[in-house]
Parts: C-alpha cells; sequence; structure tokens
C-alpha cells in the first residue's frame, strides 16, 4: 500500500524547514560569547514542571468557563429580547476593545479585592475567560446567522417557537461551522495565558523568569518555555487543521454518480 505523494510531500517539506531554521539558529547562537550551561533546566526541572501544570490546569478551567460565557453570550446576541442582545453586545465591545493584560490588572488590582479573592490562580482563569469568551461569542453569533433564513421560515411555519427552531433546527447546523475557530481560539487561550505571570500566577512564564533570576542563563531559561508551549498547541493546532478540513469537505457540493449521470443523459 503506497501513500499518495501529495500527502507526503508537505510533511519533508516542512521537516526540511524546520532543520533548516533549527540549523541557523544553532550556527547564530554558537558565534556569540556564552557558557552554555543545560545543566540548570534539569536542575529546576520541579519549578518547569509546576509551570506546566499550572498552565495545563489555568488553560483548561479558562477554556471551558470561557465555552460556556461565549454560547450563552452568542445566544443572547441572536435573542429577540432586546435587553440581553444589547449586554451581549457591550460586553464583547468591552472585552474585544480592551488588552488582555489591561484586563488581568483590573481583575486582580480591582475586582478580586471588592469581592475579597485572593487567588492568582482564580482570578487569572476567570480573566482569560471572560477575554476568550467575547471572541467565542461572536463566532457563535456569526454561525447561526450563517444559517439561511429558510431553516428559520420552514421551522417557524410548522409550529415551532423561535427559541425552539434556534435550539432544535439552528443551533446544532451552526455548531457544525463554529467548532474549528472555536478550536483554534484556545489555542490562543493557551498563550495568553503566558500573561498571567505578571500577577505571580507560576505558569511557564513565570517558572522561566524563576530560573533566568537564579541563574543568570536567559537561553537555558526561555528556549525551553517556547518547547513547552508547542507542545501544548501542536496538537490542537492539527485539529483546527482537521477540523476545517472536514467541515470544507462537507460543505462543498457533490458530484453526481456516473450511474446518475447516464440516467439523466437518457
Amino acid at each position: 500500500m503506497t501513500r499518495d505523494p501529495k500527502t507526503i510531500r508537505p510533511f519533508y517539506v516542512r521537516l526540511i524547514i524546520v532543520a533548516f531554521f533549527t540549523a541557523s539558529l544553532a550556527g547564530l547562537l554558537s558565534t556569540i560569547d556564552y557558557t552554555w550551561n543545560w545543566g540548570v533546566v534539569w536542575q529546576y526541572r520541579a519549578v518547569y514542571w509546576q509551570g506546566f501544570v499550572n498552565t495545563v490546569a489555568v488553560s483548561c478551567g479558562a477554556i471551558a468557563l470561557g465555552l460556556a460565557i461565549g454560547l450563552l453570550g452568542g445566544l443572547a446576541r441572536v435573542s429577540e429580547n432586546i435587553w440581553l442582545r444589547e449586554l451581549a453586545t457591550i460586553y464583547v465591545w468591552a472585552f474585544r476593545g480592551t488588552p488582555l493584560l489591561t484586563q488581568i490588572y483590573i481583575f486582580y488590582f480591582c475586582l478580586a479585592v471588592v469581592i475579597h479573592v485572593d487567588s492568582p490562580f482564580l482570578t487569572g482563569m476567570a480573566t482569560l475567560a471572560f477575554f476568550a469568551g467575547a471572541y467565542i461569542t461572536e463566532m457563535v453569533r456569526a454561525g447561526i446567522e450563517s444559517i439561511g433564513q429558510g431553516q428559520w421560515e420552514a421551522a417557524r411555519s410548522s409550529g415551532l417557537s423561535h427559541g425552539q427552531t434556534l435550539r432544535h433546527v439552528i443551533f446544532p447546523q451552526a455548531m457544525r461551522r463554529i467548532i474549528a475557530p472555536v478550536t483554534g481560539q484556545f489555542v490562543s487561550l493557551i498563550k495568553d495565558s503566558s500573561l498571567l505571570s505578571v500577577i505571580a500566577v507560576r505558569e511557564l512564564t513565570k517558572g522561566a523568569e524563576m530560573v533566568n533570576a537564579a541563574t543568570y542563563k536567559t537561553f537555558e531559561a526561555y528556549l525551553p518555555l517556547a518547547a513547552f508551549y508547542l507542545l501544548l498547541t501542536y496538537p490542537l493546532s492539527i485539529l483546527t487543521y482537521h477540523l476545517e478540513r472536514r467541515i470544507t469537505y462537507q460543505s462543498a457540493p457533490r458530484k453526481p454518480s456516473a450511474d446518475k449521470q447516464k440516467g439523466a443523459a437518457t
């Protein structure tokens, strides 16, 4: 059984490109006057491991909460209730229109103080969730509005209410269209979790900063950081790519079979 060359070629091209840039980076780093000591990575392995676990935990919590917020926000954006619709609109406008770093500061130094939450971890998770939820809200709204008006009219003419039509007819179709961009948003959220180091959440970036401060080995401290983030985001990126291809394939018009074409010709 042989593989199609078209499916093999991109893999080798990517491998060659990665190898070229890796060799170029290694050559560039070898020209600087620097004493390498990769032993510090193993010496501070517990710090990296704790940062890795905390990054996974805060990202998973923010993804779950952000997805719930985004689904509710998206449904509110297409609601017949003007109060819900405008509230969701203001939420999206506020969180998409301000930098995430600013939101982290506001949540941690203002809102957390008011409601007496002393955990940077929970505050950071909530900030990431509301930030991602604003983008997921728009994805859900766009997915719902992409369904043809004929679907609404057919469901309403059969006696379904607006809510029933949305729940049983429109929303299941919209979910197929938004699952790929939502998965892509999760990749961005994992990378955005690095900003939580500013409020002393001991995730990966904070762990690398601690290693750098203790050893003054900048390259050894931060190069593994990039590898850890790639390890976390690459599987989701591949999943997003395959989901997009699957949705594109399912959405493409099917060609009639040879028998049907022969029958139509006769």
